[in-house]
């Protein structure tokens, strides 16, 4: 986006020569856009069962759904081209509805106006996840004209009518086709029509038009039972005639026969400033007229004689039960993902309960002499006895029930429910929540329990930002901003970061305690997708089966269910591994846990068991498993063997004892594939292959992060045995010469780029990378002597030669001869970059199994590290602190990560990282 200087600073553009103002603009890298939520409603978006809610925020619509806790799950956020003026459902659901595409069946449409001037109907498609649109109406042109129509919508209960409202004087009503055609609007009619706008007319023609300001409106229900010859709709308007104090309210009729709008009556009555209208559910002919003070029941059933049969005064309101301190109930962090471009981390600060800038009284407590509803909500599909909640100017939320005795039709109004803030608008949803939006300050989801409104969780609203001011932290090379947010008594200091947006698909219920792994596993090496999700817990393993829906197949599987997996992998086509402390675990899954598996009632499983020690950590590759032991420390490098139909043998190669504890433990999975890129570059070819070290083979080649602490890169032949090809010791000091503490790795990774680099997560929230030395740069003289195990590592093994001397150099080495030359063994590594990505231990996990894949690094919170084409590129992910992270990739969602969070499993995937170019080099 780019903003002209001129435009941002008229003063300046005045005092600066036109060709200077001309050239300079401002570029906006990143937007931080509203968060501000000015609509909610619900409606069947994706189910015909479920009624899903949809917040409208300006120029974007976000579909969420309230969990079983209260918590708000964002299901997708799209941007509109336009700023949204109104938004409505339009039910859909009925049986009397056609429609061509099977897929709509069932689900209602969303109705939205914008300053566009069309009257847009979407629907939300599953499998695109987003919502799309069926038809555009077009009203009028684009822009805020007051008598252009667009400003506000009505929709009648049973969806066969739509009104559309100008800001003053005009409206347009729409009939919905019952037909199976393409065309959802079938007739349509604007009142009063365009010769009648004429200032000419005289004021008897005024009286019976709507020549005024539209406040508010609605569509009366008609009894379907009550026999009538034609049902005409009914729009019941609030209007403020010009010069007039009062507002007035009136009742159209649409006669469809002869295609006419009449005003059908008025009514006003002395009293309170009306400022909305407001059908009564499920009672045909009701509804209420809310005004300064006091809420009218309207009797609407015989349209040409509106009266008013109830009347509630809300100056004498019952006096508050609970008043809640709401900057101690949201004082905690929150990690939101705000329009899916930033993560935002909010903090209350502990403010005053009085606004700072009341002067008229002494305490700040002043309750308004009129009260007024500012916001409402009926209780979703209660058919018998509709209930309404709603909250005035100053806090207090109400509960109102509308009943028929044998005097006819009564209100009942609650004791107060909720002492908070006035809210802009309310939600009642399934399950007993309320979700209540203000206008300055976060919104909240309040649960209905034990006759009154309890606090459950936020809803986050960063606007208004009044100060700001951008900084780097913990030297993450990446700014970010610190901003005063809301007014009081909701100000907040809130931290703003740019990142990656995330869309997020599905949140479990927060039963997944104490996860200690995470691992997605295909059943055969050439696989496209995932079959199985593994999850690891302190003294439980369990194993789903990756589809349409995760089920259980633990057993089926073959994984020993009882204990705690340290790490688990395809060792080759079929054959699953399971380490845990006590064992090495080869499975051999039955086809109930996937077509492909064995024809038995039972997996065939087979172990290997280390001798009197315990396993501390492990990782599987192909063909090839490697496991370490602490106290005392050794390396065991096994293999598998086939003994006879689906009975295999887990055998040991090597063994080796240690200086030093290993920290971590990472096999490559594939050598590299093609990655898809808007780049002219083509990223795999002759010279990706020449970015391999000389003589290394890399389906031979493994890492290893020690307590010494240092990186190891080794290598394995069973001919030859374990070979040291490079090491990088770490050893990091500050400014002041200080030594950083917490230097062990916590994980370690090979990624190919134009080179191969190594890539480390310390403990202490570092990133760092190595780098192969240079061939070209290093001379004999300065090359190490060559040794098959490094300083930290002890050779156990009396089969194996502990040295092996070369007998020439040559920089053209085949896989025959791969350590022929071992005099340029071990490099050392080079360390090229140190960045500080948190505080927690870093852990990294590959989004695919090749070399050039991309890593989430996860620490405070998670990272992307991008392969970019001449290295690394990192940037913040929008997403909460997660404790686990893995890619899972299944025909419904190929580009999947699920993070585990708050004992909650999350999945999300991401747009096309080809398209982010707001990184930072690493």
């Amino acid at each position: 986006m780019a903003v002209s200087e001129e435009e941002c600073s008229s003063a300046k553009s005045r005092s600066s020569s036109p060709a200077s103002s001309s050239s300079t603009h401002y570029l906006a890298k990143c937007v931080l856009k509203g968060s501000v939520v000015l609509q909610v409603l619900y409606g069947h978006i994706r189910s015909p069962t479920y009624l899903d809610v949809v917040f409208g925020k300006e120029t974007s619509i976000e579909l969420v759904i309230i969990g079983e806790d209260g918590i708000v799950q964002s299901v997708c956020e799209q941007p509109v081209f336009g700023t949204i003026k109104d938004i409505a459902i339009l039910p859909w659901n009925e049986k009397k509805f056609h429609v061509r595409n099977p897929q709509m069946i069932g689900k209602d449409l969303l109705v939205v106006i914008s300053d566009s001037g069309k009257l847009s109907f979407l629907t939300f498609c599953n499998e695109m996840h987003r919502f799309f649109p069926l038809t555009h109406v077009q009203l009028s042109n684009p822009g805020n004209s007051r008598h252009q129509l667009g400003r506000m919508l009505a929709v009648n209960t049973s969806g066969c009518f739509i009104a559309a409202s100008a800001y003053e004087d005009r409206l347009a009503l729409f009939s919905i086709s019952m037909s199976n055609g393409s065309d959802i609007i079938d007739e349509r009619i604007i009142y009063p029509p365009e010769h009648e706008v004429d200032g000419s007319i005289g004021r008897s023609i005024q009286k019976n038009s709507i020549s005024g300001t539209i406040w508010s409106m609605c569509f009366i229900s008609q009894d379907p039972s009550q026999p009538s010859k034609e049902h005409n709709p009914v729009l019941a308007i609030l209007l403020n005639r010009r010069g007039e104090v009062m507002n007035e309210l009136l009742l159209l009729g649409w006669n469809m026969r002869e295609c006419a709008v009449f005003v059908v009556s008025h009514y006003r009555e002395a009293g309170p400033l009306a400022h909305n209208i407001v059908e009564v559910p499920y009672s045909y002919g009701f509804a209420f007229l809310f005004r300064v003070g006091d809420a009218l029941l309207m009797d609407l059933r015989d349209a040409q004689n509106p009266c008013c049969v109830y009347r509630t005064s809300l100056n004498f309101l019952p006096n508050s039960v609970y008043e809640p301190n709401l900057a101690e109930e949201s004082c905690r962090v929150h990690d939101v993902d705000d329009e899916g471009l930033f993560n935002v981390a909010a903090s209350l600060l502990e403010l005053k309960d009085c606004d700072p800038m009341c002067i008229d009284g002494d305490n700040g407590n002043v309750s308004s002499a009129n009260k007024h509803v500012c916001s409402w909500s009926w209780e979703p599909e209660n058919h018998k006895i509709p209930r309404l909640i709603f909250c005035v100017d100053t806090g207090e939320f109400f509960m109102i029930e509308f009943f028929f005795d044998s005097d006819g039709p009564r209100v009942n109004l609650s004791e107060c429910l909720y002492k908070g803030l006035a809210c802009k608008a309310l939600l009642w949803v399934q399950g007993g929540y309320l979700a209540a939006l203000v206008e300055m300050g976060d919104g909240m989801v309040l649960a209905l329990e034990n006759g009154g409104l309890q606090y459950t969780s936020p809803i986050q609203n960063i606007a208004p930002i009044l100060d700001m001011s951008v900084v780097e932290c913990h030297e993450e090379k990446r700014d970010q901003m610190f901003a005063s947010c809301g007014v009081a008594p909701e100000g907040s200091l809130r931290i703003i970061r740019s990142g990656i947006s995330v869309e997020k698909l599905l949140k479990t219920a927060p039963i997944y305690q104490g996860i200690t792994g995470t691992w997605t596993v295909r059943m055969n090496v050439t696989d496209s997708y995932h079959s199985f999700l593994v999850l690891s817990f302190v003294e439980e393993t369990r194993v789903l089966s990756v589809g349409l829906s995760f089920t259980d197949v633990t057993d089926s599987v073959g994984f020993q269910p009882n204990v705690c997996t340290l790490a688990c992998g395809l060792v080759s086509d079929g054959l699953l591994v399971q380490i845990h402390q006590n064992a090495v675990r080869l499975c051999l899954p039955t086809k109930v846990a996937h077509s492909e598996g064995v024809p038995l009632s039972s997996p065939v499983c087979t172990s290997w068991f280390p001798d009197n020690l315990s396993i501390s950590l492990g990782a599987v590759g192909h063909n090839m498993i490697v496991v370490s032991t602490s106290n005392p420390c050794f390396l065991c490098i096994l293999g598998i063997r086939l003994l006879s139909a689906y009975h295999y043998e887990i055998y040991e190669m090597q063994h080796l004892r240690l200086q030093n504890e290993l920290s971590c433990i990472s096999i490559p999975q594939k050598h590299f594939e093609k990655k898809q890129s808007s780049s002219s570059v083509n990223w795999v070819n002759k010279s990706r292959v020449d970015a391999f070290p000389v003589g290394v083979d890399i389906s031979r080649t493994f890492a290893v992060g020690t307590h010494r602490p240092s990186l190891e890169i080794l290598s394995f032949l069973p001919d030859q045995g374990l070979r040291v090809l490079a090491s990088g010791m770490i050893s990091l000091s500050n400014t002041m010469g200080t030594a950083i503490s917490g230097c062990i790795p916590q994980d370690v990774r090979l990624v190919l780029v134009d080179r191969l680099y190594i890539v480390s997560g310390l403990r202490n929230g570092m990133l760092l990378r190595f780098k192969w030395p240079d061939a070209s740069k290093m001379s004999l003289s300065e090359l190490p002597i060559y040794q098959p195990i490094s300083d930290s590592l002890v050779n156990t093994d009396a089969a194996l030669p502990s040295k092996i001397v070369p007998t020439s150099f040559s920089p053209q080495l085949g896989e025959a001869n791969l350590f022929e030359k071992t005099n340029d063994y071990p490099v050392n590594l080079q360390l090229i970059a140190i960045r500080r990505i948190g505080i927690t231990p870093v852990f990294l996990v590959p989004l695919s199994d090749s070399l050039d894949a991309d890593l989430i690094a996860l620490s405070d919170r998670p990272w992307l590290l991008h392969t970019a084409r001449h290295g690394l590129s990192y940037t913040s992910i929008s997403f909460q602190p997660s404790t686990h992270v893995t890619p899972v990739c299944s025909v419904e969602c190929p580009k999947g990560i699920l993070f585990v969070a708050e004992n909650s499993l999350h999945l999300v995937r991401t747009p096309q990282l080809s398209d982010f170019h707001k990184v930072i080099l690493f």
